[in-house]
């Protein structure tokens, strides 16, 4: 199959680079260091979105807000304007008010448009082992779901225009719960003087592991690395989505309210562009140490 491929990021690239091991890709990224990256590995560079939707009947794409996948798809020189392209694939994080938006607007030129988010992180999509959640069609889904296949397991959640969606915001708004509240119970420890090594191994040996206790914790956060490749500005802005969909459903929100507002506290003392494993720091720095090498205290 060809496949168009929008967008080059933490999660779009190694997603082009796995589909490129069966399939031919013709990319675009607003980066040139980006598209050249992958043309390296066999990748056909494109010089704007209409020309992926120019020459690829399926197109995909792996952007970082709602507000640029709206413009990828449906802007002035967006995949609705591309003369080849029979379906939109958006494997971005989007909300399902947003994945309505651009279903309705692709329509009118007989676009179909698949809302399919991933999860599982830049490790997931390195190893094709990401959650691939997928609603449209069905017809459509067995269309690409060999593709699909090619990045992770594919879940058909339905047909309603931002099903998907839906579910990856349930997802990430568990992953944000988690990650935090493993943070805040282990810099609760490491203050009554326990190692956090030793804490985390039996978390993970018992009933309190989490998915940050068995993946997070190792990888980025003890080692103090903080590099496992998700920004915290992307979780902030996940937890919003799930926010305005509770709202919008009227469903209670209690314990995402407060979640949103520590993800909130994290982004503006860690910035935007920190990876999300730095949502510890601002509960390290008021509870007064370090979880890290014997739980030692902050320098300075």
């Amino acid at each position: 199959m060809q496949i168009g491929f929008i967008g080059l990021g933490n999660m779009g690239f190694p997603m082009a680079g796995r589909l490129l091991q069966e399939h031919d890709v013709i990319a675009f990224d607003t980066r040139s260091d980006a598209l050249e990256r992958v043309v390296a590995l066999g990748a056909q560079a494109a010089s704007s979105v209409k020309e992926v939707a120019d020459r690829a009947e399926t197109v995909m794409a792996s952007l970082p807000s709602p507000a640029a996948s709206v413009e990828a798809a449906t802007g002035a020189a967006g995949v609705i304007e591309g003369s080849r392209v029979k379906r939109y694939v958006d494997l971005s994080t989007v909300g399902s008010r947003t994945a309505a938006q651009i279903h309705d607007r692709l329509a009118e030129r007989n676009i179909v448009a698949i809302d399919s988010p991933v999860s599982g992180g830049v490790s997931g999509a390195e190893n094709g082992a990401l959650a691939v959640m997928v609603s449209g069609p069905r017809s459509e889904f067995d269309v690409i779901r060999k593709a699909l296949e090619a990045i992770g397991r594919p879940f058909y959640i339905g047909d309603k225009p931002g099903s998907a969606q839906t579910m990856k915001l349930v997802n990430n708004i568990l992953a944000a719960n988690v990650l935090v509240a493993t943070s805040e119970v282990v810099v609760m420890g490491v203050k009554s003087g326990l190692d956090p090594n030793v804490m985390i191994e039996v978390l993970n040996a018992g009933s309190g592991a989490t998915s940050a206790s068995r993946d997070k914790f190792p990888r980025a956060i003890l080692p103090r690395t903080f590099d496992y490749g998700f920004a915290t500005g992307l979780m902030v802005k996940d937890v919003r989505l799930y926010l305005d969909e509770a709202k919008a459903l009227g469903v209670p929100a209690d314990v995402a309210e407060t979640i949103g507002r520590l993800w909130e506290t994290a982004a503006r003392d860690q910035g935007p562009d920190s990876d999300f494993t730095t949502v510890i720091k601002p509960l390290e720095k008021a509870a007064g140490v370090i979880v890290g090498p014997a739980g030692r205290p902050p320098s300075g």
